[in-house]
């Protein structure tokens, strides 16, 4: 049977590819064009595969309303109304172009997560290579419709979303035209606590869907990614910017250029280290195969002399006879003079 699979800008993700980075720009940009520059430059200088925006304007996530239903209540943005929050986080669509063009120009590929119609013909225009659908709108079935009419790869996070919401979403994707799909474990806290993340859910969603399956994490280090690769995470999206105490709306649970570094390396070493199963001698151990243990004479012997117990020993190095065959050895002749400290071997007894 072969892996799912999908291809973002010539790149193939599956679990038998190192893992697909995406570094998560969000809200980050802080309200300059500039910072979100440096952002998806050091994206790209960290060894990210692809940096990802959001798309939206306020007025098309929410409405400009100030009763208790548009209030947030706890976290970090406790009192806002949902519009203020977006009308500062929100990225202006005229940035878009040249975030686009920059990106390109530093060979990082560049999407969007869109949160509306209006944004995916947006993205349209600009030639964006995947989606991503965010987990607030995983439950948007005429969202993810539209955006899988466009025929390119989709990413869904499923944070808040119980299995049968993820099937609908995934429903809603395939028949819509969506061949190229993958699916993110996700827990939307801001930040998430590790313990909420239940990593043992990755295998069981590879094996229930049969998807593509990456983690968007929201934890405050790597731990949780790092991990997730060794259950089968084939793409990990965090946020990063360039200051935790910037002061922005999702700064403090971001990671820094450094981080994001160490994030791209381990992830890959971890994915490397699950290799296949193999029981063989490995490459690196080739050289001290000699320092095992084996058979060695302890003490001179004459010819005839019957080897006793008294006579061998299992020590290090290995050029004796494996330590296993000791009781096989016992009782035997040696056939010619031996000296302590010299290996058994198979010719010296009868």
């Amino acid at each position: 049977m072969s892996l799912p699979a999908i291809e973002i800008s010539g790149r193939r993700i599956a679990a038998d590819q190192p893992p697909y980075i995406i570094a998560e720009l969000s809200a980050n940009h802080n309200g300059k064009l500039q910072t979100a520059m440096r952002i998806i430059e050091e994206a790209a200088r960290a060894g990210a595969d692809a940096v990802k925006l959001q798309t939206y304007r306020p007025d098309t996530i929410t409405l400009d309303c100030d009763s208790e239903d548009f209030k947030i209540k706890g976290g970090l943005w406790d009192g806002r109304t949902l519009y203020e929050l977006y009308e500062e986080a929100h990225m202006p669509w005229e940035w878009h172009q040249p975030l686009f063009e920059h990106a390109r120009k530093l060979g990082i590929t560049i999407f969007s997560s869109p949160f509306d119609t209006t944004a995916v013909d947006l993205l349209e225009e600009l030639g964006a290579p995947a989606y991503k659908i965010a987990s607030f709108e995983a439950v948007d079935l005429p969202l993810i419709e539209h955006v899988a009419r466009t025929g390119k790869p989709m990413i869904i996070s499923t944070g808040m979303a119980d299995a049968e919401e993820i099937q609908e979403a995934i429903d809603a994707a395939r028949g819509a035209g969506c061949e190229q799909l993958a699916i993110l474990q996700c827990v939307s806290g801001y930040p998430a606590p590790p313990e909420d993340y239940n990593l043992r859910t990755i295998p069981d969603m590879i094996k229930r869907f049969g998807l593509v399956t990456g983690l968007s994490d929201h934890t405050i280090d790597n731990t949780t990614a790092i991990t997730s690769v060794a259950l089968g995470a084939s793409l990990i999206e965090k946020h990063v910017t360039l200051d935790r105490n910037g002061g922005g709306p999702d700064d403090s649970f971001s990671l820094e250029p450094s981080e994001l570094t160490a994030l791209c390396r381990d992830t890959k070493t971890a994915w490397q280290a699950l290799g296949k199963v193999d029981y063989g001698r490995k490459s690196s151990e080739q050289g001290n195969a000699q320092f095992r243990r084996s058979l060695y004479f302890v003490k001179d012997l004459k010819a005839g002399d019957i080897i006793t117990e008294d006579a061998v020993r299992s020590v290090r190095p290995g050029y004796g006879l494996s330590p296993k065959r000791l009781k096989e050895l016992l009782g035997k002749k040696v056939v010619g003079d031996v000296c302590a400290n010299t290996p058994a071997i198979e010719d010296i007894m009868k």
